[in-house]
């Protein structure tokens, strides 16, 4: 039997690990293409829930001077609610607190000696009826003009049902972020894959047509009509 010269056996084992190599390569290079995408959805939402606070205060030199002053504040707030179709007992009234002006030299000093007591009680008013609220807000600070200390706080508008809406909207963030990487693969030349990461980014509510955003996300609670967005993030093989 003739013998086969090394040098033969040793360049077709180079030419066939080469192959194998350039083989693997191909395989593992296409293995190695991803296409990573963002895709968001936008939902309009309306508030339906208002939440008001407000503080009356009474204020005098002596302690049940101040109380007084604060107690007889209390019937024009209850036909204040009432001409705006609130029922006083439908808000909640915190006790009251006592807050004494101490006097102070002008190095700083107390005295010892109160100047004047404020008496504090803050109110606080839910409702769904949110256009009810809302009309409500905008004439609490004129009750100055009969006499009321009053304090008014801003006006809290939420959304009670975003559990409803957050599956669906995410979804559609889901869905768009696919369509986005199918048609840059198409338009690349490539086909898509399967998919290899995804994650959901956080919910944005707020006002709307606002371009606020937040990497920890926003919760708008100072306007009736507001939008939740959705982004999704994705990672895809290419083919």
């Amino acid at each position: 039997m003739p013998r086969v010269p090394s040098a033969f056996i040793l360049a077709a084992g180079l030419v066939l690990s080469a192959g194998l190599i350039a083989f693997t390569w191909r395989g593992n290079h296409r293995l190695a293409q991803t296409l990573d995408v963002s895709g968001s959805a936008r939902q309009e939402i309306t508030a339906d829930l208002a939440v008001l606070r407000f503080s009356l205060r009474g204020e005098s030199e002596t302690g049940e001077a101040a109380y007084r002053d604060l107690r007889r504040q209390g019937p024009a707030i209850e036909a204040f609610l009432r001409s705006h179709g609130v029922a006083p007992e439908s808000v909640r009234v915190d006790p009251v607190t006592i807050e004494p002006i101490q006097e102070w030299t002008p190095q700083g000093q107390m005295t010892g000696r109160t100047l004047r007591y404020n008496y504090r009680q803050r109110y606080e008013l839910r409702s769904t009826d949110v256009p009810r609220v809302a009309a409500l807000a905008l004439d609490l600070a004129g009750l100055v003009e009969q006499g009321v200390r009053i304090e008014p706080e801003a006006p809290e508008y939420h959304f009670t049902r975003l559990a409803e809406v957050k599956g669906t909207v995410q979804a559609e963030a889901a869905r768009d972020a696919m369509e986005r990487a199918r048609s840059i693969a198409e338009a690349s030349g490539a086909r898509l894959g399967a998919i290899r990461r995804a994650r959901m980014g956080v919910l944005q509510i707020t006002p709307k047509h606002s371009t606020m955003i937040a990497d920890y996300g926003v919760n708008d609670l100072t306007s009736i009509d507001k939008e939740i967005t959705a982004t999704a993030h994705a990672s895809f093989a290419l083919e």
